[in-house]
């Protein structure tokens, strides 16, 4: 395995969005990144940041397995989307200030059509306190797609029955 870049080389995401602060290991299937929760930021409260941001901690762990498959390929990581969870379960309601938390992400599905599934968790000192299955999706021309969606929508015509 090539040693592991800057977490920008994997991720479209910048400045105070860009959550996670590195990529640990990276594998066909599975992939696992690494952050230390801020102190401050658009999601920090006086207790931490809410545990309900482990999903987006998890989503951008698989968007850096994305980029990396991408950059593997000869490409640039792309644009992907969250589109939901099932089972979140998180075992703390925020995540301590300064925290080291390792987050892991395996495929379970991916197919042709770029809709994903990954099982994911997130570990404090090799203890999992969060944990969910997340869908994504990542469209095959991420700005042909983005261009379609900003059409307005066709006025309803009814059905024939």
């Amino acid at each position: 395995m090539e040693p592991m870049h800057e977490i920008s080389h994997y991720l479209p995401h910048r400045g105070t969005m860009l959550l996670i602060d590195r990529l640990l290991e990276w594998q066909e299937d599975h992939v696992v990144a690494e952050l230390r929760v801020p102190a401050s930021g658009p999601f920090h409260e006086d207790e931490g940041v809410p545990a309900w941001v482990g999903i987006e901690y998890m989503a951008q762990t698989i968007a850096a397995w994305s980029g990396n498959r991408a950059r593997n390929a000869g490409d640039v990581p792309g644009i992907g989307f969250l589109l939901g969870s099932r089972r979140y379960l998180a075992h703390v309601q925020y995540f301590r200030a300064g925290a080291v938390l390792t987050v892991e992400a395996r495929r379970e599905l991916m197919g042709d059509n770029g809709l994903g599934m990954f099982a994911c968790r997130i570990l404090e000192q090799g203890t999992e306190i969060a944990s969910a299955n997340v869908s994504v999706f990542e469209p095959p021309d991420p700005m042909a797609y983005l261009e379609n969606s900003k059409q307005p929508a066709q006025p309803h015509q009814g059905y024939r029955i």
